[in-house]
């Protein structure tokens, strides 16, 4: 059965689909256009957190749970280094305080639905065509956030995972500066790789406590805890506290050309489309910024996937994460390197790909050649960049 013909579907309702859901929503020029959203997850569970930096106030200070100015860094032999970030404030939302939001301005609007079904077939013909359900829906366009096989087979681009556990804790005591949140703390890490302590007080007694790894290979689940143990334990000098939730996950960081595989009638979003930032794993803010570049890129008469993609800070992406994956034990000292001879507000505009290449190469002069240049080598020698 083929029901109802769209102009644009959403494959995916994550942090991507539903940004871009929304930047179509707000722009006037989508009120006579059909769309149709595929996730067979109701998004009705607190299922992450995402964090990320801005200057003053921005578009999701009403469903922005908390906010630091501050941060440490403590390296590798327990030196602490705090900064201040302002202008720059780093911000925390809640999962389903963003899907709520989303559901309530979908379930509003007139020309857009949520197919509670997982996309299960895709076949293009004039149009394309899209089975979920038991229900065939064609689409003009797709947004895609799946990703595609062909990444997990290649063996020419860096497959490095960042993987996390945490713990949402509360004290009978005030413990934490929830001024001030621990952005990484390389003195806690597993063996030799690029891992730390990640922490976010949420007031005085209640924070949630992360073991992060950038590595090629997963840890056991008991793994993650026992440093989470080992870090409340000899740093914290906690023996009562309550764990109330948990959350773990797994997020691809690679050089992969995902955008590549971007045409006429399907654009890739999110992960599938290198929306995450591979030498970070940042995402969310990414997400929006991605997402409001397709809606000026149709309302221009554009490819939406025009201009996405930023090829020199892919370049610099793709090197870092070479240097992690064939010499993963030296990330603690490149990542304090980079923070602490810095400014961090610039590091920030550097993450955020914004900086000139005056301040690019500033920032690479606080690191060391010869992994780097050894990393160019390699990435010449396999494969062009993009």
């Amino acid at each position: 059965m083929v029901s109802t013909t769209y102009d644009f579907a959403i494959i995916g309702a994550g942090a991507a689909g539903l940004n871009l859901a929304l930047c179509i929503l707000d722009e006037p020029f989508f009120a006579d256009k059909k769309i149709v959203i595929f996730d067979g997850d109701p998004k009705q569970t607190n299922d992450r957190t995402w964090c990320f930096w801005e200057k003053g106030t921005g578009q999701w200070d009403a469903i922005v749970s908390k906010t630091w100015e501050k941060a440490i860094i403590t390296d590798t032999t327990g030196q602490q280094n705090t900064f201040s970030l302002l202008p720059f404030s780093y911000k925390m939302i809640h999962a389903i305080d963003f899907y709520n939001y989303a559901r309530k301005k979908i379930e509003n609007a007139s020309n857009i639905i949520w197919v509670a079904a997982e996309v299960e077939e895709v076949a293009e013909e004039d149009d394309l065509r899209i089975k979920a359900g038991k229900e065939y829906r064609i689409s003009r366009h797709i947004f895609d956030s799946r990703i595609s096989t062909d990444f997990y087979k290649d063996e020419s681009s860096v497959k490095l995972l960042q993987h996390f556990k945490g713990w949402v804790i509360e004290t009978p005591d005030a413990v934490f500066d929830d001024s001030t949140f621990v952005m990484m703390d390389f003195h806690i890490r597993w063996k030799d790789t690029t891992s730390f302590i990640y922490v976010l007080p949420y007031s005085k007694n209640k924070a949630l406590i992360e073991f992060t790894l950038f590595s090629p290979h997963l840890i056991q689940d008991n793994e993650y805890e026992m440093m989470i143990q080992q870090y409340l334990s000899e740093v914290l000098k906690l023996n009562k506290y309550t764990v109330t939730t948990t959350e773990k996950g797994v997020i691809p960081m690679s050089d992969y050309p995902f955008h590549r595989l971007n045409n006429r009638k399907v654009t890739k979003i999110g992960t599938a489309g290198s929306w995450v930032k591979p030498s970070s794993g940042y995402s969310f803010k990414n997400a929006g910024k991605l997402s409001r570049k397709i809606v000026e890129n149709i309302r221009n008469g554009e490819l939406p996937s025009r201009g996405l993609i930023n090829k020199k800070f892919r370049f610099y992406d793709s090197l870092f994460l070479n240097v992690l994956y064939n010499k993963n034990e030296l990330g603690p000292d490149l990542f304090t390197m980079m923070y602490c001879k810095n400014p961090i507000q610039r590091i920030f505009s550097f993450l955020n790909e914004e900086t000139t290449l005056l301040q690019d190469l500033g920032i690479m002069n606080s690191f060391p050649k010869a992994p780097f240049n050894k990393a160019l080598i390699r990435r010449l020698y396999t494969k062009a960049f993009f």
